[in-house]
């Protein structure tokens, strides 16, 4: 369009309506709020009310300049108010029928030059625009909640979107201070289309007792840096609704991955939508509030899981980034450790790598000299298993291969004194392979840290159906004792983390083998729209291109189901030994270390 759009009507003013109807007006848009119910209009012109009053408060804006963003809005009950707009964005309840019924009514309302947005994160936007009079004219502009926190815009365009359109809002979202992003329609588009079928997963992990609903959303907030839980942010989002898009993206890609966990259609019929019903996979202080209350499912304080066998002394195998990071993890708590490699100059390596990192901590000042001298003093490096001798609890952090790790348990079961409590650090592999390999599967637990271990608080606990009570007792104990975050997970591919992170990291990688999105506007969309540390692509150069196929193969084989199987361009690239950034070549280009 040759003019800027100035005028712009929002049809629906529920939470996502009023949040868009805030972001205009403060940019200086005039805003026509329609929604058939006075209720929700004026709850809008409230919300709207309590924002500018909050950002006066905090001397953001002006008195002067709140009274002109309140006049800019102007709420009404008919269509007909939209007459003279040059926008209309909709964002009605997410059904082909009620969007259909007011983009028809808007065809014999506005003028032939407006442009009609739908705010669909689910539906087809083609189907929509193929009901209008002027399919050329019909978009999708997809905001995130909160909209006036949230950075990412989807634009999306059909095969009928005239390019005029799709370059007029564009503008207008870089104008709003929103980072828009083109995208072609399909369910879910970018950011929801990668971020469902992972809620969707962690829904059927929760629904199948694999781990409570309090572990799932800690280990995936502690585990990847993410600022909600799955299951709490399906609260926020509305069971309901994630149910709609499940739904239709099943019907597109045919992928059992998307096809909704049964718990989400029983929370729904029942009415236990989330926080807007006071109760979903949580139980909230009210309708609407985010305050999360005790319910029958909440677990004690301290659940006591058994009587728990004495720790003092640990030894750590393997003398990489992880095992040394473990023994500082370790010592920092007071404990003493015995940090063996295949060879003393290996442990004295691994030593001096401890000194590093606790001098980096001195620098910054998190430690004190005195302190750190007493770390390292607790670590004795060994150049053979022998050394564990004595220890109450060994824990190996050598190779992902588990012909070595059932060798080292094999021989730690001759070494280490009756009693003693044995640990895998194992991420894929099975931890009740390395039990067998003892003469005391009861004693063997898995234990997993995260990369860095000294800064991650996350370990996932992985009890074998052969692990004793205390020992599983005893690791929780050690865990929270080391300043960590224990979460409970049964024996199987992936644990908690890895199980949901990795299939998500696959269909991103799938998006860009089907040409859907790029890797740039795919990165943006996870970091803006999801509050992703690291876009999916940054995150694979990052751990490394052949860790995460090995991974998805361990997945694949397990769980048999053919959404799991690796990328194609996941394994050309391994192929080509384009494995990352330690390579210098991944999804991207990387300097050479």
């Amino acid at each position: 369009m040759d003019t800027p759009l100035s005028t712009i009507a929002v049809v629906g003013l529920g939470t996502m309506g009023a949040g868009i109807a805030e972001v205009l007006v403060r940019a200086g848009r005039e805003v026509i709020g329609i929604d058939i119910s006075e209720a929700a209009a004026r709850r809008a012109v409230a919300s709207l009310e309590a924002a500018t009053a909050r950002s006066v408060a905090r001397e953001r804006i002006t008195e002067e300049q709140r009274r002109g963003i309140l006049a800019r809005f102007r709420t009404f009950s008919d269509l007909q108010a939209a007459a003279d707009a040059d926008l209309v964005i909709e964002v009605v309840p997410e059904s082909y029928e009620v969007k259909q019924q007011v983009f028809r009514a808007l065809d014999g309302i506005v003028r032939p030059d407006a442009i009609l947005a739908t705010g669909t994160n689910a539906l087809s936007v083609t189907r929509l625009a193929a009901d209008s009079a002027r399919p050329e004219r019909v978009l999708g502009l997809h905001f995130f909640n909160p909209a006036p926190a949230m950075k990412l815009v989807e634009v999306v365009s059909s095969v009928l979107t005239s390019p005029q359109a799709v370059a007029a809002v564009t503008d207008l979202a870089h104008a709003l201070g929103k980072e828009p992003v083109a995208v072609g329609d399909r369910p879910g588009f970018v950011a929801d289309g990668l971020l469902f079928g992972y809620l969707n997963q962690a829904a059927a992990m929760y629904e199948s007792k694999y781990a409570s609903r309090e572990d799932i959303d800690a280990a995936m907030r502690l585990g990847c840096g993410l600022p909600m839980g799955p299951l709490a942010l399906l609260d926020l989002i509305g069971i309901d609704t994630a149910r709609t898009v499940l739904e239709a993206m099943y019907a597109e890609s045919g992928d059992r991955l998307h096809a909704p966990a049964p718990v989400l259609k029983h929370l729904a019929e029942a009415g236990l939508t989330g926080r807007k019903s006071g109760r979903g996979f949580y139980t909230y202080e009210a309708p609407d509030s985010g305050v999360v209350v005790r319910d029958a499912l909440t677990p004690l304080e301290a659940a006591a899981t058994g009587e728990s066998r004495e720790v003092r002394s640990v030894g750590v195998a393997g003398s990489g980034t992880m095992a040394s990071g473990i023994a500082e993890v370790f010592a920092k708590a007071g404990y003493e450790v015995v940090l063996a490699a295949r060879s003393l100059e290996k442990a004295e390596t691994a030593k001096a790598r401890i000194a590093k990192s606790l001098a980096r901590s001195v620098d910054k000042g998190r430690m004190t000299p005195e302190a750190r001298d007493e770390t390292l003093a607790r670590i004795a490096p060994a150049g053979s298993l022998d050394a564990f001798a004595e220890v109450d609890l060994a824990v190996e952090a050598v190779a992902e291969d588990l012909e070595v790790k059932r060798q080292l348990f094999g021989t730690l079961d001759k070494v280490c004194k009756p009693g003693a409590v044995l640990a895998t650090t194992t991420s894929s592999l099975p931890v009740v392979a390395c039990a067998r390999a003892t003469s005391r599967p009861q004693d063997v637990i898995g234990m997993h840290f995260f990369n860095p271990a000294p800064a991650m608080k996350l370990v996932e606990i992985v009890r074998t159906v052969l692990t004793a009570d205390d020992v599983h007792a005893t690791v929780r104990e050690v865990t929270t004792r080391i300043r960590k975050h224990p979460v409970d997970c049964g024996d199987r591919a992936g644990f908690i983390v890895n199980a949901l992170l990795f299939p998500y990291l696959n269909n991103a990688i799938k998006m860009v083998q089907e040409h859907y999105a790029s890797l740039d506007d795919i990165d943006a969309a996870m970091k803006l729209g999801g509050g992703y540390p690291m876009g999916p692509f940054e995150l694979l150069d990052v751990v490394g291109l052949d860790v995460s196929l090995a991974i998805e193969q361990v997945l694949h084989r397990e769980f048999r189901d053919p959404g799991l199987a690796p990328a194609p361009l996941l394994e050309h690239l391994v192929a080509a030994g384009c494995l990352g950034r330690k390579t210098g070549r991944g999804f991207r280009e990387h300097a050479r270390r």
